[in-house]
């Protein structure tokens, strides 16, 4: 067999291999809490290794544009079929390699260029692809936008319907990446009718939170759903598109040859064993405990007097206040100083923030990666304790070394994939 073959990483490219080593050990020894990150099992892990990373398969399941593909079409069949039993939807396109080229897609499959498309404005938690004018929404096509009350730091779907009126959009859309409440998506729907528009409802943040049914689902309610698979849904990296029947030929043709060319064969796989994984009966008691936890840290993080924007939170994330009318220190401050306990968070503007974008007065925190390594409420009054004292506390080096140590003792319970994941002198992944 020739040496191409069975090369190892930590022969071939030591410097990838060390790489690879490292970010287990960061994973494995610190409190990952990016509302936007989760865990895959191993068997998704091992999915995505597999040969069918040489596989080009343009086109869908029965009409592809290569021959060899009859394996990728039952992979790619199987993704389709989970993902539609999960949400309960008429159409899934499971190719889009990203939340963000799902999202592409579906403008292009709904509405034309320049028309007006109505989304929740970033800075108040929406996302890039909901109308920034740096992103392909904003320099494509008109931008009207929407935010929260700045009393309730909820959104307001009255000044929503006035906006709608007066815009007049062609798409409106919503779901956001920073918005820790439930969002009303059968009013959104009534919005949208009663101004002619079609609904996008972008739901990568919350998608495992509608598949175990305890947030609302947008299905009945918008015309097109997308997601990413790597968050709630706990999946690889990557994106998918659901929507109603009379639309699947413009959403497909829209993803290929419109935004994509070959679909990534081993990730689609990868989605189909994620999406099995989220069939099971044990997903939706996951997904409960991440919403309890989530509510336990926010109020311990409240109790130990930091500001929780909107009061609270209904599902996987909030967001912290850190600055606090200058009574406190910035979110960039804030993250920089939770890594150096190994506590990953990521700075989040608040509404009506007066910081910039880098600045940021707070921080966005999530709780599905945390459970998904078996932590629960105990940990996460530990856990909120500790951001609190940091938070409070910045430049201390006591606090810092009690933190250090505390994390230290946290992660030491809950493994990860620490040691089976580490590359050996075979250059395969230990499993």
């Amino acid at each position: 067999m020739s040496d191409f073959f069975t090369a190892n990483i930590s022969d071939a490219d030591p410097l990838i291999s060390n790489a690879i080593d490292s970010e287990v050990r960061r994973q494995a020894d610190g409190l990952e809490l990016i509302a936007s990150e989760n865990f895959v099992s191993e068997a998704v892990l091992q999915t995505m290794g597999t040969v069918f990373t040489n596989k080009y398969a343009e086109g869908y399941p029965g009409k592809r544009y290569y021959g060899g593909c009859e394996f990728s079409d039952v992979v790619e069949q199987a993704a389709i079929d989970r993902a539609k039993e999960i949400f309960g939807a008429e159409h899934a396109n499971v190719q889009p390699h990203s939340g963000a080229q799902a999202n592409m897609s579906v403008f292009l499959a709904a509405i034309n260029h320049g028309d007006t498309i109505l989304g929740m404005n970033l800075s108040h938690g929406g996302h890039l692809t909901h109308g920034h004018p740096l992103n392909f929404s904003g320099i494509n096509f008109k931008v009207a936008d929407y935010g929260v009350n700045r009393e309730t730091e909820q959104i307001d779907y009255d000044e929503l319907q006035r906006i709608a009126e007066e815009s007049r959009p062609a798409l409106l859309i919503c779901g956001a990446s920073a918005y820790p409440r439930i969002i009303d998506f059968e009013r959104i729907g009534e919005i949208a009718r009663s101004v002619g528009a079609k609904v996008m409802a972008d739901i990568a943040h919350i998608a495992g939170l509608v598949a175990a049914g305890l947030h609302p689902t947008p299905i009945p309610h918008c015309e097109f759903v997308t997601t990413t698979t790597h968050k709630t849904l706990r999946g690889p990296r990557g994106g998918l598109i659901l929507c109603k029947e009379e639309f699947a030929k413009d959403v497909d043709r829209a993803v290929f040859p419109g935004v994509q060319g070959g679909p990534l064969i081993h990730i689609i796989a990868a989605k189909a064993v994620a999406f099995g994984e989220a069939l099971q009966p044990n997903f939706k008691e996951y997904q409960q405990q991440v919403v309890t936890n989530a509510k336990v840290l926010a109020e311990t993080l409240a109790n130990a007097g930091l500001r929780i924007v909107s009061g609270g939170t209904d599902n996987h994330l909030m967001l912290v206040d850190v600055w606090m009318d200058g009574k406190g220190i910035t979110g960039k401050d804030a993250e920089k100083a939770l890594e150096q306990v190994h506590i990953t968070v990521n700075k989040n503007t608040i509404p009506f923030d007066t910081q910039k974008p880098f600045v940021a007065s707070g921080i966005r925190i999530g709780t599905p990666a945390l459970t998904t390594r078996g932590m629960k409420e105990e940990e996460m009054r530990s856990i909120g304790t500790i951001i609190a004292e940091v938070i409070q506390a910045p430049g201390s080096e006591e606090a810092m070394s009690k933190a250090r140590r505390e994390v230290a003792e946290i992660t030491s319970r809950f493994p990860l994939y620490s040691q089976r994941y580490k590359t050996d002198s075979t250059g395969t992944a230990n499993a």
